[in-house]
């Protein structure tokens, strides 16, 4: 929006369909009505301004081309068919071969041996005309380049002009993504920051703009040849990609090396993995009591790791047996109740830890408690669990939600995804299910659902399905304890 009083040098090439550079050249020629106020640089009144264009409403404002060289007013080269100047044989043969530009013009001119030499014809960034010999040039291609080299060059020292940035390695600008892009955008960047920290010794010496697909496509062979997963990998390859995309953005590529490098499917990684209630007593036996409790939220609320340990005690209302999630990978909260067993635990939590902010704070900084992950391993090995993920426990919680007859968009909702495509990834079906539903067909099976405790410790399903009884559930009295 246009400030109707005084006018920056933005505003006003803004205002006048110009660029800065123009404005600035303008200012420094005298050509234009300024006020300059100290500390803050050149300003314009609009009235000035409209009064100037007034006068002007037959020339042409100044002229800015593409490679950002803005042409001095009444410079403006012409057409060779219009060319003036002198008579001479000179001036004719001038104008038979001279090649006009919006940033400038080259021409021949023939020595008195005979030999054709070619001319550049520019404005350097003061506005003073140049007229020289191109000894380099051989070709009119060869002058074309010569000239917009040159144009560039002046280009660039022009006041606010944008500069093109210099030739970097790739650790280099690996090091600026992460401490100035990852750290301050993405909250996953420390594995950004491991994976460039493989990725720097493949690529050593390298300059950003000598990666090739081909170097990328073998980078991505020898992760896989390392012992790497193709999701794995998959992660190496996206990070590239974004990484290519912020150096075209900050000028230093022109075009992303990785952008047409497809990654692989990952059907065919997926884990199936849920915790059994055996397994579950063995778990929390062999856990200490902090990990114990994560555990047990894990379990009863389906939130990942860095949800439960970044979790504060103004999210968990424990009038309304509910926890709000602020923080979630979708950027959107979502409210999860609170059943009877987790609501004990949290009330023990609340009397140990109550004093800090955090469910879960480090003892010696008071800040949450980072990672679970070394601890929840060790706990698995005490209890003879072999082949579980902590995020399993997330997959165990949709599984048992399913199994107890809740609806999948119900579960959709409780787990936070956008759509119910990535929930049902979550729910796995165990073999004792597959058996029963197989079995049903040949009427071997027992239609009416066996009686036993919900593996969220509570909601007893010995009802029939449809009895006034088992309808008048709902979801959060499933989470009710034994």
């Amino acid at each position: 929006m246009i400030n109707q009083g005084l006018l920056t040098v933005k505003e006003l090439s803004s205002y006048l369909g110009v660029s800065p550079c123009t404005v600035y050249r303008m200012a420094e020629k005298g050509e234009i009505p300024l006020i300059r106020c100290q500390g803050l640089g050149l300003r314009f009144k609009v009235e000035d301004i409209d009064v100037w264009l007034e006068k002007r409403k037959n020339r042409p404002l100044p002229q800015f081309d593409i490679a950002g060289l803005t042409m001095p007013p009444g410079n403006t080269i012409k057409e060779s068919h219009g060319q003036t100047g002198g008579t001479g044989e000179m001036a004719k043969a001038k104008s038979k071969t001279r090649f006009n530009f919006g940033y400038g013009a080259i021409y021949q001119r023939k020595t008195r041996d005979g030999r054709i030499r070619w001319y550049l014809d520019y404005w350097d960034a003061d506005g003073k005309r140049i007229q020289r010999v191109e000894d380099g040039a051989s070709s009119q291609q060869e002058a074309e380049l010569a000239l917009k080299k040159a144009a560039l060059a002046e280009a660039d020292r022009m006041p606010g002009a944008s500069r093109r940035r210099g030739r970097i390695k790739f650790s280099e600008f690996s090091q600026i993504y992460i401490n100035d892009y990852a750290m301050t955008v993405k909250r996953s960047w420390r594995g950004d920051k491991c994976r460039l920290g493989v990725l720097e010794p493949y690529f050593k010496d390298v300059y950003l703009d000598e990666v090739t697909p081909l170097m990328i496509q073998k980078c991505v062979a020898w992760r896989l040849k390392s012992g790497n997963s193709k999701s794995s990998a998959n992660r190496y390859l996206a990070l590239l990609k974004k990484m290519f995309n912020l150096a075209i953005e900050e000028g230093y590529l022109e075009a992303n090396p990785a952008a047409k490098i497809k990654l692989f499917s990952e059907k065919d990684c997926l884990k199936e993995r849920i915790l059994t209630e055996d397994e579950e007593v063995r778990l929390k036996d062999a856990s200490y009591p902090v990990l114990r409790s994560v555990i047990c939220v894990a379990l009863n609320t389906g939130m990942r790791h860095g949800e439960i340990l970044n979790l504060r005690w103004n999210q968990v209302d424990l009038e309304r047996s509910a926890v709000t999630v602020e923080r979630t990978k979708s950027g959107r909260p979502r409210t999860i109740p609170l059943n009877p067993p987790l609501l004990e635990e949290l009330l023990s939590l609340r009397r140990q830890n109550g004093h800090s902010p955090y469910l879960f704070p480090n003892a010696d900084s008071g800040k949450p408690l980072r990672s679970m992950r070394t601890s929840f391993r060790a706990a698995c090995r005490r209890a003879g669990i072999s082949g579980l993920r902590f995020h399993d426990l997330r997959h165990t919680f949709g599984s048992r939600l399913v199994e107890k007859g809740v609806d999948i968009e119900t579960v959709r909702s409780l787990l936070g995804h956008s759509s119910i495509a990535i929930t049902q990834r979550y729910v796995h079906s165990t073999d004792e299910r597959r058996k029963s539903a197989v079995d049903r067909l040949a009427g071997t099976a027992a239609v009416e659902p066996q009686k036993g405790p919900n593996l969220l410790h509570g909601c007893d399903t010995a009802e029939k399905p449809g009895s006034a009884k088992t309808q008048k559930k709902s979801v959060s009295q499933c989470f009710s304890a034994n």
